[in-house]
């Protein structure tokens, strides 16, 4: 294992997760990200004797459920990780683990480099960013972004509350992506264009921008041909929730200098956007679908009520 791979499981099990001696943790991991569920695993065999590697093959698709054994094991855990190839974050195993009292954390298409570039970070000052972002949308009636690349679309929030994922999973029941950093939202509505010329599945870091157009909170078009057969394979099973408008997510990791293709960590960045087609169900809404598709935006101008919000930027940093 490399040295900046152990620190980063680290500062995971560490700083993020915060594991007690006296507490269990079940790391569940398959066959393509064996050496980073080795690495947690070790890390947290640092900490407690009581902790467990599950690893099981890779899942068809995002939101696959876990074989029964292994969301048996989340569910009895004080602590969770998942650093699996398909996501584990909107299934009924991580959701039941959380309802029963664990700390869960999934790092979905989690790589070696995703891993030391996003958890290479102080995730207290990442998480006074994200707070800093609450303060300025929490009661905005309209959220709106726009970006150099065409980008024109408003959310309402409605009746639903923002969300901040900032990596410190503290207390009972508590739940995060790693490496962490946004402020989001399910918004009730939405309307516009938007444009992503970051990074989306399945291209990772894209050439050309994909523009989406929603009408009522529901996607209409898609420029593209992969992302649109995704949505429309799902239609398959859900109907028109499929396209439903999943999320509005602002990045605060400032510890994430460029993007690198990979959305787990991109949509993290500081300064940037994101927004997701699909499952909301995990997230405040009330969408249940076999997908969550987030494109992210690269120099987004951010307003609550008409309200410039500052967003921060990454480096070396600090909070006002």
């Amino acid at each position: 294992m490399s040295d900046t791979l152990r620190e980063a499981a680290e500062t995971a099990i560490r700083q993020c997760m915060a594991i007690d001696t006296g507490e269990s943790c079940v790391v569940v991991t398959d066959d393509k990200r064996r050496p980073i569920g080795e690495a947690l695993y070790d890390a947290a065999s640092d900490v407690t004797d009581d902790a467990v590697l599950l690893r099981y093959p890779p899942g068809e698709q995002h939101g696959t459920e876990p074989p029964e054994p292994v969301a048996s094991a989340m569910a009895a855990a004080d602590v969770v990780l998942a650093p699996t190839t398909k996501s584990l974050s909107h299934t009924r195993a991580r959701q039941g683990a959380t309802d029963a009292g664990a700390r869960a954390a999934t790092l979905p298409g989690i790589t070696e480099a995703v891993m030391t570039v996003g958890l290479d970070a102080d995730y207290a000052v990442i998480e006074r960013h994200c707070l800093s972002i609450l303060e300025q949308v929490a009661d905005a009636d309209e959220v709106r972004v726009t970006t150099p690349a065409g980008t024109d679309f408003t959310v309402e929030p409605g009746d639903r509350e923002w969300l901040s994922d900032t990596g410190l999973v503290h207390d009972r029941g508590d739940f995060s992506n790693l490496p962490a950093g946004e402020t989001f939202i399910s918004p009730e509505t939405a309307s516009g264009t938007y444009v992503v010329d970051g990074t989306m599945m399945p291209h990772g870091l894209l050439d050309d921008p994909i523009r989406f157009e929603v009408e009522d909170g529901y996607v209409t078009h898609i420029s593209d041909d992969a992302v649109r057969d995704q949505v429309d394979q799902a239609r398959d099973t859900v109907g028109r929730d499929a396209a439903n408008l999943a999320e509005l997510g602002i990045g605060t990791n400032v510890g994430v200098t460029e993007l690198m293709g990979s959305v787990l960590l991109d949509e993290k960045a500081a300064g940037t956007v994101h927004i997701a087609i699909g499952d909301d169900a995990g997230i405040g809404g009330d969408v249940e679908a076999p997908l969550h598709l987030d494109g992210i935006l690269r120099n987004p101008t951010v307003y609550a009520d008409g309200e410039v919000i500052d967003l921060p930027e990454a480096g070396p940093e600090t909070v006002a």
